[in-house]
This record gives C-alpha cells, structure tokens and sequence, in this order.
C-alpha cells in the first residue's frame, strides 16, 4: 500500500493504472485510479450514494462506423464505463463527472485533444450527468489520480508542453518542463 502525498488526509491508498484503452471501476476504499494524459481524455464518473466511480481512457472521440467498438474511442469507452458502473451497483440517476485531458500536443495532431475534450462535455450533457470540474485543453500533460468511492481528484500539470513526435534533449533539472504542484478537484 503507498500513501500519496498531497492527497486528503486519511486515505491510505492503492493506486491502479488505466492504460490507453482501458477503464476500471472499483468500490474499494483504498483504491486510486491512476493516469497519464496528453490528447487523450480521462472521464472519471462516481456515485457517491453508492459509494464506487470509475475512470477510462480514450485516444480519439470517434472512430467511424468501421472502427467504433474499440475502447480507443470515445463513444465506446464511454458506454463500457458506464455499463461497468450500473454492474457494479451504482445508479445511472446519481452519476456525476470529472473531465481531464484533452491537451493540444503538437499542431501536427489536427487538435485532437480539444476534439476529444468536447466530445466528452457534449456526451456528458447529453446523457444528463452532471459534470463537477474539469481540467482540459492547454499544451500540458497531466498525471491524474482518482478516488472512485469519494469522487476526489488530483491532477498534476507539467508547466510546459511535451512535443511527442521529436525526441527532446534532456533538460537540467530547474528547467520549466518540471511538474507543478497537484491542484485537488
């Protein structure tokens, strides 16, 4: 078990990965879901009557008719992730959200990550699930970290971009590409 810093108090936690292309669902009180993002999109959805949330982790917002069942778009991943919940035991009615990601990595991406953003803000209303906070766009990657069964969040910004397509040389350590501090949501 590993307690986080500049978590709440009082939670001692576990913390569980979700990969591109994955989501999980957990009830379990000591479990934090756990992430990296640039473009890609992190929809975290909790019931807290019911006590259990979970989070996915999208690519794209859509994948055409020939590609849509695939946990790398958004409409799919949305839909398993809400069906793992109502397996789990939570209510569709007591649903709420938390968007983060949705970065502009390099303008050679066509801005996907401001597509995917918006993708999930309008599936969101669409489906009636209110949407707490967010933290998306920006040119940033993001650590985000989750506590299904209390809906807490805390998301970690580096303070500059991150160009995927061209390796960077290493930077010293004072350098602006270093974390900031954790903002709690």
């Amino acid at each position: 078990m590993t307690v986080m810093q500049n978590w709440p108090s009082g939670y001692a936690t576990r913390t569980v990965s979700v990969i591109q292309g994955e989501y999980k669902v957990s009830a379990d009180a000591e479990v934090v879901l756990s992430t990296v993002l640039g473009s890609c999109i992190s929809v975290c959805l909790f019931d807290r009557v019911a006590g259990i949330g979970g989070m996915n982790h999208y690519l794209l917002a859509d994948g055409g008719k020939a590609e849509g069942n695939s946990l790398k778009y958004g409409a799919h991943a949305m839909e398993l992730l809400v069906n793992g919940l109502l397996k789990a035991g939570a209510s569709r009615a007591n649903l709420e959200a938390k968007v983060f990601g949705g970065s502009l990595m390099s303008g050679r991406f066509d801005y996907i990550g401001p597509r995917n953003a918006q993708f999930a803000i309008d599936y969101l209303k669409d489906e009636n699930m209110p949407l707490l906070a967010q933290d998306t766009g920006g040119a940033a990657a993001r650590r985000v970290n989750f506590h299904p069964v209390t809906g807490h969040a805390r998301v970690i910004q580096t303070r500059s971009h991150v160009e995927i397509a061209q390796p960077k040389p290493i930077e010293s350590p004072n350098k602006s590409s270093r974390a900031t501090n954790a903002i709690l949501f």
